[in-house]
């Protein structure tokens, strides 16, 4: 395909949704670790149990199935509700048909909520809002068996072959996402202010770390209160960063983008419904080329396939980026950790009126030297902010402090201007943003003062 050829593809398939009036719509989706009480391994018997009881319960009528039988994805056909194993059943994932009300996006996932924990309790189980299970080392880390998720590990576990020839600084667990957990919400966005959403929640991003950071990690010399990044950008994911983590440049236009995404990598495709990976190619490269080597599940084992890029191929491109475009016409905002599930709607509700606020945030932020103008990049300063230790030999606390808070009162104002009496969802965030203290923060406070994990399992999983 020439170049010019798939730059249209591009645009057809990224832009040309966003071409019309913004909805104040809303999809949200949150990943939430299943914990097996007797710090064992998750039982997942009982997860199939409670997948199956919540089916019949509200009568979701669209499931799939993997090669055991077992339910891991049922939907609601009026709602478009859906609730999977988010490549484990140690996961449980419950994402919702788009919204305008924030509130009555709650009120469903409270449903939901109730009977998924009940469900579990009954088998000595529970859910919690962390962004990484708390069981993630004793737990059985395999995927679901389904043709996505056993090919996504294998390519994620691949990643010794090409450290080899690079010096790409991998780490070792591959398995990630079978215990890692976020919080995620799409909303729409229009053409014309596709660079400036990009650009400026990319901007938006250190500040974030500092308000959910979620994903404690000590090993690996790291001292992290937001893993994920790294699991992301230091796997075979981020083998190429244009696929993970954040933009490093500004967009001022949108073919910036559409040359953004033209540089991205493919490292999977689905043909006759077997899914091939192969080694992350650009795609100005992949559709370049006459023929790709790759890799197809063949019975209990892996093969080798070559096989012919199509245009249709385009479909298959899975970006991690924290601002993602979608071919839905939407920007998936997807950085956050799970959070504790008594303020779970908070980080969706930021980001919902943060966009009513655009021109203001974007003004806020460009306007900035309180962490800004200091010689680090948007990108440096999330790096910085996701460590256990804050950089207060660089950053004032409390100056960092008052900038949050004059984001939230943004957001604040935004959702006030829906006229849907939402404003509440954000109260949790402003004793955290005053002290600045994540919930990654605060764990690790309570364990310094000798509150065990398992307290927090409790209180981060508590609804009410």
């Amino acid at each position: 395909m020439h170049i010019d050829n798939l730059d249209r593809a591009i645009y057809e398939r990224f832009i040309v949704p966003t071409q019309r009036p913004r909805t104040d719509k809303a999809g949200i989706e949150f990943e939430l670790p299943i914990v097996n009480r007797e710090s064992k391994p998750v039982d997942f018997d009982a997860a199939h149990q409670v997948a199956e009881d919540f089916t019949a319960h509200f009568g979701f009528t669209q499931t799939a199935r993997d090669v055991d039988g077992f339910i891991y994805s049922a939907s609601d056909p009026e709602t478009a509700d859906n609730l999977s194993f988010d490549c484990s059943y140690n996961t449980v994932e419950l994402s919702f048909g788009t919204a305008s009300d924030l509130h009555e996006l709650n009120r469903r996932f409270a449903a939901y909520y109730r009977f998924l924990y009940d469900g579990l309790d009954r088998f000595g189980h529970t859910l919690t809002g962390m962004g990484i299970n708390p069981r993630y080392a004793v737990n059985r880390n395999v995927p679901v068996a389904s043709e996505r998720y056993r090919m996504l590990l294998h390519h994620l576990s691949s990643y010794p072959a090409y450290e080899k020839t690079s010096l790409f600084p991998f780490h070792h667990h591959p398995n990630f996402g079978l215990f890692s957990c976020a919080s995620q919400v799409q909303l729409d966005v229009e053409d014309k202010h596709l660079p400036e959403v990009l650009n400026t929640f990319n901007r938006l991003e250190p500040l974030k770390a500092l308000l959910f950071a979620n994903s404690i990690w000590m090993e690996d010399g790291q001292t992290l209160l937001c893993a994920r990044d790294y699991f992301w950008r230091n796997s075979l994911h981020g083998f190429n960063p244009h696929n993970v983590d954040m933009f490093a440049a500004d967009f001022d236009s949108v073919d910036d983008i559409v040359a953004y995404i033209r540089s991205m990598s493919l490292y999977c495709v689905e043909r006759d419904g077997q899914y091939i990976n192969f080694a992350p190619t650009p795609l100005a490269d992949y559709f370049a080329s006459d023929r790709i080597k790759g890799e197809v599940l063949d019975g209990n084992g892996y093969k080798t396939i070559a096989f012919t890029p199509e245009a249709a191929d385009l479909k298959d491109l899975r970006s991690f980026k924290f601002e993602d475009l979608t071919f839905r016409g939407t920007v998936e905002f997807r950085s956050v950790c799970e959070q504790p599930v008594g303020e779970i709607f908070a980080a969706s509700a930021l980001h919902v009126g943060l966009m009513e606020k655009l021109p203001e945030l974007t003004a806020l932020l460009a306007q900035d030297r309180t962490i800004y103008h200091k010689g680090y990049t948007a990108a440096e300063l999330r790096q910085l902010f996701v460590q256990k230790d804050f950089p207060g030999n660089i950053f004032d606390r409390k100056a960092v402090s008052t900038l949050i808070l004059r984001v939230l009162d943004l957001a604040k104002a935004g959702l006030a201007q829906r006229g849907m009496d939402e404003e509440d969802f954000l109260a949790p965030l402003y004793p955290r943003a005053e002290r600045l203290e994540s919930p990654a923060v605060e764990l690790m406070n309570g364990l310094a003062h000798g509150e065990t994990i398992e307290d927090y399992i409790e209180k981060f999983g508590r609804l009410d």
